[in-house]
């Protein structure tokens, strides 16, 4: 990484946080679930350019037992530049410095991001458990008696 990036201890704003998933394409989010999500981050990084936003991460969680590495995102014309390890880095500092010793902390990992996220020490949780997930749907009964 060069001097010309500066990593902040700050959740990116709304507007950036919404730019950045879909430019280096994470799902997108609607502006209300941005407006209602990002308040409730433990900790954020915001990766600046020139005065602009180019990459974040966030740590969510309940601040105790069980924390979540989300929304690691880079403006593809900033790769090759180490923000992904800077990024993890401070997440991972976060969390060494703050988190009670003992809390699980998670992430998914798309790609070939493993293999970033495996330097910092996170490994496969199978067979022992297996990542799941679904996505909320208005009309959405399963599961419900």
């Amino acid at each position: 990484m060069t001097d010309e990036y500066q990593i902040l201890p700050r959740t990116p704003g709304v507007e950036d946080y919404l730019r950045l998933r879909i430019v280096s394409g994470l799902s997108p989010k609607t502006l209300e679930q941005a407006q209602k999500g990002l308040p409730n981050t433990w900790f954020g990084v915001s990766v600046c350019f020139a005065g602009a936003i180019v990459g974040m991460g966030r740590i969510i969680g309940d601040g105790g037992t069980a924390f979540q590495i989300v929304d690691i995102a880079l403006d593809p014309a900033h790769h090759g530049q180490g923000l992904g390890k800077a990024i993890m880095a401070a997440l991972m500092r976060q969390l060494a410095d703050h988190a009670p010793e003992g809390a699980y902390v998670s992430l998914i990992a798309d790609g070939n991001a493993r293999h970033l996220y495996a330097k910092y020490g996170f490994e496969p949780v199978m067979p022992a458990s297996i990542g799941m997930a679904t996505r909320v749907r208005a009309d959405d009964s399963r599961g419900k008696t």
